[in-house]
């Protein structure tokens, strides 16, 4: 049975959360590998609207047992929020489990990653303010708090005061900033630890055994390729890797297990937060894209920075995470547009590059060229059949299967759950 990791293509908010859910009804797990509650996924059930910040889109799932894998930094606070937010509304989240090993957000990585960006000012990372990154900077620097610690407390104490002894002489002398006590700390953390026994198993385990049985894990990413610590616009991206090969590290699922990598890739190219943006659109077209695609930030509420499809990053994408197929989002935000640009190479100082450059600097200076496709006026948003589409969609789906060298398997005609475009189901 497969084992399959679904990545974003672009810099995030292309649609994860529509295909997971698609996806998760028919698998056994589904797994959060990486990130945290700074990127949510928004998912439409039966007419109603779900926005998850921190917990799998397949939490959503009838059947399938999700799972927030070892990869996730997990703040206890929005968790629980989000889990009785769920309940509120009639969710099952009883199958909920969470890796022992998942690292913790505490409230001082918040307060450092809030000041640390009004520090840089106008250098500002444009983080969500939610403590991510110094959570994984602690994590690599060998400080940082797992959920099994909360079950120890000399062991969570012991942790905690080895993570403020420097934190508390940088809040306090460069930020000016009250120091955070570690009993505090410790309080705050157990006071969670009867609520969160329940949920923690040894997901690395759980998962391998479920796979050697036959049944199938989807593996769920966060963010997005562009966004990736080692393979994004660096350093205007997230702080873990959430791209296919971050997503066997951030669930214990080895490589040579996965059967299928399911890029999901939006059929225009949004952005939020700081760093360059080659497609980037500032007239008319751009606020177009926004308003009809309803381009806000689930988590953040910020409005995202549109432009057109850049094929150079979905083609870079594919190779990055070894697409095998492609989830293309949102075809419906382009009816009625009478010409639709394709970024199809970037000009850096006189130079055609067809592929991604290899610099900062390059990437930063460079501007798009561009190819036009007919649009079309017809409502796409029945559409279940490719033949059901108008002849110049087809087109434009089979032009950027061309470009980005990966077959367009899934096309998003609307945001319902049942409103896709079948053209090959990878599970069947």
């Amino acid at each position: 049975m497969p084992a399959i990791v679904l990545i974003g293509a672009q810099w995030g908010d292309e649609g994860k959360g529509k295909a997971t859910d698609i996806l998760g009804g028919r698998v056994d797990y589904v797994v959060k590998p990486n990130g945290g509650n700074n990127a949510g996924h928004t998912v439409v059930v039966g007419g109603e609207k779900y926005e998850l910040k921190l917990l799998p889109a397949g939490i959503l799932s009838p059947t399938a047992v999700p799972v927030i894998g070892n990869g996730v930094v997990v703040n206890l606070e929005a968790l629980f929020d989000e889990i009785e937010g769920l309940q509120a509304r009639g969710a099952d989240t009883s199958r909920l489990r969470i890796s022992a090993d998942a690292h913790l957000v505490a409230p001082y990585h918040q307060a450092l990653d809030k000041v640390t960006e009004r520090f840089l000012g106008k250098k500002a990372i444009g983080t969500t303010g939610r403590g991510i990154g110094p959570t994984y900077a602690d994590k690599v620097s060998r400080v940082g708090i797992r959920v099994q610690d909360v079950f120890d407390e000399s062991i969570l104490r012991q942790k905690i005061e080895g993570a403020l002894h420097l934190k508390n002489q940088i809040l306090v002398k460069i930020y000016n900033r009250r120091a955070v006590e570690v009993e505090e700390m410790v309080e705050y953390f157990l006071s969670y630890a009867d609520r969160l026994r329940p949920m923690v198993a040894d997901t690395t385990l759980m998962l391998n055994e479920a796979l050697d049985r036959g049944q199938s894990v989807l593996m769920e990413g966060g963010q997005a390729t562009m966004l990736d610590v080692d393979h994004g616009t660096y350093p205007f991206v997230t702080s873990s890797n959430p791209t296919a090969g971050g997503a066997c590290v951030g669930s214990g699922i080895g490589p040579t297990k996965i059967t299928h990598s399911l890029g999901i890739v939006k059929a225009y190219t949004t952005r939020v937060g700081a760093g360059p943006f080659p497609t980037e659109l500032f007239d008319k077209w751009g606020e177009y894209l926004q308003v009809t695609g309803g381009e806000v930030g689930v988590n953040t509420g910020r409005v995202r920075r549109c432009g057109w499809y850049d094929a150079v990053i979905a083609r870079y994408a594919a190779r990055v995470n070894g697409f095998t197929d492609y989830f293309l989002t949102k075809l419906d935000v382009l009816t009625g547009i009478g010409e639709i640009p394709i970024c199809v190479a970037y000009d850096v100082d006189g130079v055609r590059h067809d592929e991604m450059p290899m610099t900062q600097t390059d990437f930063h200076h460079a501007t798009p060229i561009y190819e036009t496709m007919p649009g079309w006026d017809e409502d796409i948003t029945g559409a279940r059949e490719f033949g059901d589409l108008p002849a110049a969609a087809r087109d434009y789906v089979l032009r950027l299967e061309e470009l980005a060298g990966c077959h367009m398997s899934y096309i998003g005609v609307g945001p319902g759950r049942d409103q896709n475009v079948v053209r090959r189901d990878i599970l069947g």
